[in-house]
This record gives structure tokens, sequence and C-alpha cells, in this order.
């Protein structure tokens, strides 16, 4: 039997209609929130170039993460801020593909840049005496340039087998981005297949880097523990709780949004849970890595003496 089917070429991102009414408040606070995020992460890279005592492995990570988390808010939030003002919340097919690629690619790569900035915390605290060898200058770039590696196999994969399914009906998807669960469900097609990948490839990158992290983490602390200083067990605690909190953020909303059942990420949900690990996650970032840091601040106020003198 022949059922004739239309075509999608075209898809329409809901993002937050659910409150209409409330949109135009919505855009000054991500206006505000998307700025704040590129200049802070942008103030993090250009600390780390200008300052030759920061050029030690743990900064290294931290400006290139800084760099990832300016393309990785990027892929979103002015397509978000753009759909806000305008009735016509379209992108093209190719759009769509291309932005989802870019979102699973960048973060994919912090999955594991996350993973490489606990690793290195752990050898510097737990091996300190080994730390220049462990990190060495070839180490890093291998763990900077393996993260982007994993990040576009796992972004090829999933939007390769998202895109090579049929759409047709409803072009209609509940999000403000195409990201994975919500455009497969406008598929015509069983998805058991994808499914399957999103579990697997999915499970590999996420949960396979959060246990590298909290692993890292785990040991720096029962490695904090052993200090004799009360005042340096509490500065360390106050570090890793910070660093704790944002990956939790983080993979906690990738784990939600990529490993409940089907169901539950109707009716707007999942929105609201993507914008802690694209939003709410890179803003957070360059202030608690990095701009909460004395070295850091030290240096950001040397760097703002110097321009005021010139």
């Amino acid at each position: 039997m022949n059922i004739n089917y239309t075509i999608v070429t075209r898809f329409i991102l809901l993002g937050f209609s659910g409150i209409t009414n409330h949109q135009v408040f919505l855009f000054p606070i991500f206006l505000c929130t998307y700025i704040i995020t590129v200049c802070g992460n942008l103030t993090v890279i250009i600390t780390y170039k200008l300052s030759p005592s920061l050029h030690t492995p743990m900064y290294f990570f931290l400006a290139h993460f800084a760099f990832l988390e300016i393309l990785y808010v990027s892929c979103t939030v002015p397509k978000m801020l753009s759909d806000l003002l305008s009735e016509c919340k379209v992108i093209s097919f190719s759009g769509c593909a291309i932005q989802m690629y870019c979102v699973l690619l960048f973060g994919g790569t912090e999955c594991y840049m996350l993973a490489a900035m606990a690793y290195d915390r752990y050898n510097a605290i737990c091996h300190p005496l080994l730390y220049t060898v462990i990190m060495s200058d070839i180490t890093c770039i291998r763990h900077v340039v393996g993260s982007y590696v994993i990040g576009a196999a796992n972004a090829l994969i999933h939007t390769a087998f998202t895109f090579s399914l049929p759409f047709c009906g409803s072009n209609e998807i509940d999000h403000f981005f195409c990201d994975v669960p919500p455009v497969l469900e406008l598929s015509c097609q069983d998805i058991w297949v994808n499914v399957l990948v999103v579990f697997v490839v999915a499970g590999c990158v996420i949960i396979g880097s959060f246990i590298v992290t909290i692993i890292s983490y785990v040991e720096i602390i029962s490695k904090i523990l052993q200090l004799q200083s009360a005042s340096g067990r509490e500065k360390s605690f106050a570090t890793c709780s910070s660093h704790l909190i944002v990956v939790t953020i983080f993979y906690g909303s990738a784990i939600f949004m990529y490993f409940t059942p089907r169901s539950s990420n109707r009716d707007g949900k999942n929105s609201v849970v993507s914008l802690m690990y694209t939003v709410i996650a890179p803003l957070l970032n360059p202030f608690i890595y990095s701009l909460r840091n004395r070295d850091v601040k030290s240096n950001i106020k040397n760097i703002f003496l110097w321009l005021i003198k010139l």
C-alpha cells in the first residue's frame, strides 16, 4: 500500500512558545547571558595569552576550555535570540543538521575537556613531584586534540543517523535548537536503532568522561583529607566544590536529556533542561574555573593597569 507523505524540507523551532507572553522578557535576559559568557571566556583567553606566568598545563586547559565554551554557546543562543524576536521560527533542513553537528561536536569535546582538566588537577595534587613529567606540553596537546576528535566522531555518528531518517508530517521541533531527541520524535520511521545509538555512543562519551572526572575528584578529595593544614583543606574543598557544581549541572542535565524515556522529553521540558548545559554551564564556567582564581585575577588587574597607562 502506497502512502503519500509531505516530505519535510524545513523545521520550526517551538522554543519557549509555551510562555509566549513572557518571550519579550526572555530576550534581554538571554542576550545579557550570552554577552557575559562570551566576554568572560574571552577575558580568560586574553589573560592566558598575555601572562607568561600562567603558561602552565592548568591554564592551558582553561584557555582552550574557554575558547570551546564560546563556540558551544554560539551554536544555539544567537538563533534562539533571533527566534524570540521573530514570528517565523524556521530553520532549514541543512541548517538544522549543521546546528546539531556543531552542538554535538562542542558538547562532546567539552565532556572530555572536563575530564582532562580533572585528570590534570589529580596529577597536580596527588603526584606533585611527577606533575611536570606526566603533564608535558605534548601530553596536554594530545588531550585537547583527542577531545576534539572524540567530539567530532560523536557528532558525525549522531547527525548521520538522525538525518538519514525520513521526516514527514509535522515539522515542529519542541526545542530551541536542533537536538537529537526532539528531532527523532518527528521521524515517520521506527527509531529504535537511533535510540540504541544514542544510548551506546552518547553513553560512552557522556558517562565515560563523567566517570573519569568523578574518579579524579574522589582521589583529589581523598588526598585533601590527608592535608595537615585546616586552611589548606578548606581552600581546596572550596575549589573542588565549585568545580563539582559545574560538572553536576553539565553532566546531570545532559544525562537527563539523552538517557530518559522519550515520553519524559515532551511538553517543553527538554528546552528547560538543555538550557542548563548549553547556556547556564558556559556562563558559570569562566567564573568558577578561572575568574575566581587569585592568579588569574592578579594578572587581569595587571593587564588592565597596563592598558590604562597606554
